[in-house]
């Protein structure tokens, strides 16, 4: 999915490289998630579908550009709380078409094609675009991704953080703000570094192993446990670690006897606000993996290498960033026989 700019702007694609960029020259024609979209000038109204784009754009100082938001899992990073709360939550979850075209935007900024996509939950790409409202996805969740499979999807390759900086620049393009998101882009290679530095600094097992339990519908049902090809799977292919589940979709149900079985040396498990199932509740989580037979016997639980990872962190995001950085740091403060 690679940018196409019909201006005088010479951008690289994925992995793009830092230079100074020109002022974007518009109208500006490029292919987001395989769909061609042309924008005449910088959106001054945009509505958000999903925390992560969000967040972006306010990380690139466009919070007072967005007009609209929804799809939280939690609170607004600290540094946008004040922006943030100025600024309309259409819905928690999923809004409706209605309101989103209700506040008249110029552009849509998705986190998730299946919320706006093909067979979209709240619309398709084409239902905005015959209303002259822009629509971009976050490439994180388009890239090396097939939607086309229902749920979360199915990785056809590894996700790479270089999925989110071209997702920084491409909107750092559109909303012709290119030196900010230069800066952005640094900042989040060089949090990503060091703690891939910090990970390969420690005495690790040669074959660590971990799994990743985002939630579950019921307790008693099949956990979602993270494959290998998402975000997840990226953290741990970063920090030197096996994962136990051998799967290409993001989150498959995989029976607890089964990771039981794999006994993963750490369980990184997901914090969040969302209160969709049980199993969202942290603490619901730990209590369930003390008390239950056969979780109680993991050497992950017994031995207290556990770790809350924020649930956004465990999708393509921005926040994947962070979350490296928090298994990193937990790694340094645990022991292995």
């Amino acid at each position: 999915m690679m940018l196409r700019l019909t201006t005088a702007i010479a951008a690289s694609a994925v992995g793009f490289a830092q230079a100074s960029y020109a002022s974007t020259d518009y109208p500006l024609t490029l292919t987001n998630c395989g769909v061609e979209i042309s924008v005449a000038s910088p959106p001054e109204r945009t509505i958000t579908v999903g925390q992560s784009a969000t967040e972006i754009l306010y990380s690139l100082g466009l919070a007072d550009k967005v007009n609209g938001t929804s799809v939280w899992f939690n609170p607004v990073l600290p540094e946008f709380e004040d922006a943030n709360a100025k600024i309309e939550r259409l819905a928690d979850d999923d809004p409706s078409f209605e309101s989103v075209v209700n506040k008249r935007p110029d552009l849509v900024a998705i986190q998730y094609e299946w919320h706006i996509g093909p067979s979209g939950s709240v619309a398709t790409r084409d239902q905005f675009h015959e209303l002259g409202i822009d629509t971009y996805v976050m490439p994180a969740d388009c890239d090396t991704k097939d939607n086309s499979t229902g749920g979360d999807g199915t990785r056809t390759a590894a996700f790479s953080s270089d999925s989110i900086y071209k997702g920084v620049t491409e909107l750092a393009v559109i909303y012709d703000v290119q030196d900010a998101g230069d800066t952005l882009v640094d900042d989040l290679k060089t949090r990503e570094a060091e703690a891939i530095e910090l990970a390969g600094s420690l005495d690790l097992p040669d074959d660590l192993s971990a799994a990743f339990w985002f939630s579950s519908t019921e307790l008693e049902a099949d956990p979602f446990i993270a494959g290998r090809l998402g975000a997840p799977g990226y953290m741990m292919d970063k920090l030197g670690i096996r994962n136990v589940v051998d799967s290409d979709e993001e989150w498959p149900t995989i029976g607890w006897e089964t990771v039981a079985q794999a006994d993963p040396d750490v369980l990184v498990i997901a914090t969040m606000d969302r209160r969709r199932f049980p199993a969202d509740d942290v603490e619901t989580k730990r209590e369930f993996l003390q008390n239950d037979p056969v979780t109680r016997e993991m050497s992950a639980v017994k031995n207290d290498r556990i770790v809350e990872m924020d649930a956004h962190a465990m999708s393509a995001t921005m926040r994947t960033l962070y979350g490296l950085e928090t298994l990193a740091e937990a790694l340094s403060e645990m022991t292995f026989d």
